[in-house]
């Protein structure tokens, strides 16, 4: 209980305003710190009168000092105390301007001092300036900023005129006849502008959560989506393997019974031979003894009872029983079958990486310049398959043209019958963009398109060109009018009058449903852009009119 009693007020120096160090009290009673009254008492060495710093108390001679060993005790424990109640000042701390020695964290600020305070010195602040209402603010390393520095003065009033803080002789100063108001009324009108920005910040935070708890739900969702695809893939490949090794079984089944079925009619046709390979050698041996017997009666007689045996045709027999034995048929249809299902696996396996690649959480931002668009870049090959034959490729399938000749493809069910159209080899999916150079007269029709466009039917069945069905998206550009046009499912829609160049780009982001056509010059000028949405991969389309030429520009240069 003593010590719950104890008060700082007892046990500070009324000179340094700090704890007591090496206490000690002078003949009126009060105490100060040895330092700090030595130090008071040697300016009055030359009056040879010595005052108390409290109470004005005079003594003479100059009093002998003493040491308080009851406040040295107590001054321990308050040491204790102020550790609990002060805290030392750490880095960005702002530091109490009264300790000396170990700096303790200021809680308190006073613009009229100009000191910041900590917890202790704070309350003996308030003990010394009982009747004066210092203004104090939250302990802050800026007191100079709030100081007017032409004047000393306190910052209290705002020049609107000039936008600036000032003093109160700032203003019937320099700033005479300027609107001014107090800082308080400045704040009021402020403060309205405070709270249209937290409403604006919390709009802007409530918008964030919003969206940062969509991405989570599509983190989770992309995360369980990617686990049931490869658990469902695992499951589609290993019943495809348990179906590929069934189906090698039952070759391998076939096989062995033909070749079982096939050896046993060898072998009843070889134990037959060998019966009449030994009869002819038998019979052969009668011969050749017959041919020594020395009577011509006998000899005629004998030779009249040998009957000559049937014979089996040898030389068919052995054509046959070797054609059945020789697999050789069955072997290259085996052969053929891995490399038929190679090529199927391969095509849909490359359309299964494309749809993969499709499947984004967060879309990127959509490009601006062309170095922007130049990121996602790709290099096209046209199609040999789907080529119409009016159209002509050349310098390795990057070029096509269109002239008088007729060209003689190989028939191919995925080439286009009537269209002068063509599709490139790979899909594009994800981010893609790709740049094609015209020539300078002709129509050309730059599109994307499913795969699964139809790709036969005579002039009447337009829904075979591109942009007439819901299966493409195509740019058309005629030199003859000059104008850009956009078609899907036969909707046509002639567009604003857009700079013309020889350079078209066409950039696609696949996941965000955004297919863009840019005139490509100095600058990337927007044509036409698409928001839709695509559910198959898609691959770069062209349709060539007569005397036109379209060049799949390579951008890795």
């Amino acid at each position: 209980m003593a010590e719950a009693s104890i008060s700082l007020e007892q046990f500070s120096c009324p000179v340094c305003l700090d704890l007591l160090k090496d206490p000690v009290t002078i003949p009126c009673g009060h105490s100060y710190c040895k330092r700090c009254i030595t130090d008071c008492w040697d300016q009055e060495d030359q009056k040879r009168v010595y005052s108390c710093p409290q109470c004005r108390h005079t003594f003479t001679p100059r009093p002998y000092l003493f040491k308080n060993v009851v406040f040295a005790e107590m001054l321990e424990k308050l040491k204790k105390t102020k550790l609990q109640t002060d805290v030392p000042a750490g880095p960005g701390d702002v530091q109490c301007d009264i300790c000396t020695g170990r700096k303790y964290k200021a809680v308190k600020s006073c613009l009229v001092c100009l000191y910041s305070y900590c917890q202790t010195h704070f309350e003996r602040h308030e003990e010394f300036h009982p009747g004066k209402r210092h203004r104090v603010t939250d302990a802050t390393g800026r007191l100079q900023e709030m100081i007017c520095q032409k004047h000393d003065k306190i910052l209290e009033v705002f020049c609107r005129t000039d936008q600036k803080y000032i003093c109160l002789l700032c203003m019937v100063d320099e700033h005479r006849n300027h609107d001014t108001v107090s800082t308080a009324l400045q704040r009021a009108a402020k403060e309205k502008d405070l709270k249209e920005m937290q409403i604006n910040w919390q709009q802007k935070i409530q918008q964030r959560e919003k969206h940062l708890q969509q991405l989570r739900e599509a983190v989770h969702s992309h995360k369980r989506s990617a686990q049931t695809a490869v658990e469902e893939s695992e499951r589609i490949f290993a019943e495809l393997i348990c179906f590929i090794e069934r189906s090698r079984s039952e070759v391998i089944r076939r096989i062995r019974d033909q070749e079982k079925t096939a050896l046993s009619r060898a072998e009843e046709q070889m134990e037959r031979l060998e019966q009449e390979i030994s009869d002819l050698r038998r019979r052969d041996a009668e011969l050749e003894q017959l041919s020594h017997t020395q009577d011509h009666i006998l000899f005629l007689q004998a030779l009249q009872s040998l009957s000559v045996p049937e014979s089996t045709d040898c030389t068919a027999l052995h054509t046959a029983v070797i054609s059945r034995l020789s697999f050789d048929d069955v072997r290259e249809t085996v052969s053929k079958l891995r490399k038929e299902l190679e090529d199927f696996c391969k095509d849909k396996i490359d359309i299964i990486s494309d749809t993969v690649k499709c499947v984004e959480i967060i879309p990127s931002p959509h490009p601006k310049t062309r170095e922007e668009f130049l990121q996602y870049s790709c290099q096209l090959t046209l199609d040999l398959n789907t080529v119409n034959p009016v159209l002509y490729l050349s310098d390795g399938n990057t070029e096509i043209s269109q002239g008088d000749s007729y060209y003689h493809y190989p028939d191919h069910p995925e080439r286009f019958e009537y269209w002068g159209q063509v599709l490139c080899t790979k899909s594009v999916c994800g981010r893609s963009y790709w740049e094609i150079e015209r020539s300078a007269g002709g129509t050309v029709d730059v599109a994307v398109s499913y795969k699964n466009i139809r790709r036969k039917g005579e002039v009447e069945r337009r829904d075979c060109l591109f942009g007439y069905n819901d299966h493409s998206w195509s740019l058309c550009f005629s030199s003859y009018s000059c104008i850009y046009s956009y078609s899907h499912n036969s909707i046509t829609t002639e567009l604003p009058l857009t700079p013309t160049s020889f350079r078209i780009g066409v950039y696609v982001d696949h996941s965000a449903g955004t297919l863009s056509f840019y005139s490509v010059s100095d600058t990337m000028t927007l044509i036409h852009r698409v928001q839709t949405t695509f559910t198959q991969p898609l691959y770069p389309g062209f349709r060539v009119c007569y005397g036109t030429i379209i060049k799949l520009c390579d951008l890795s240069i």
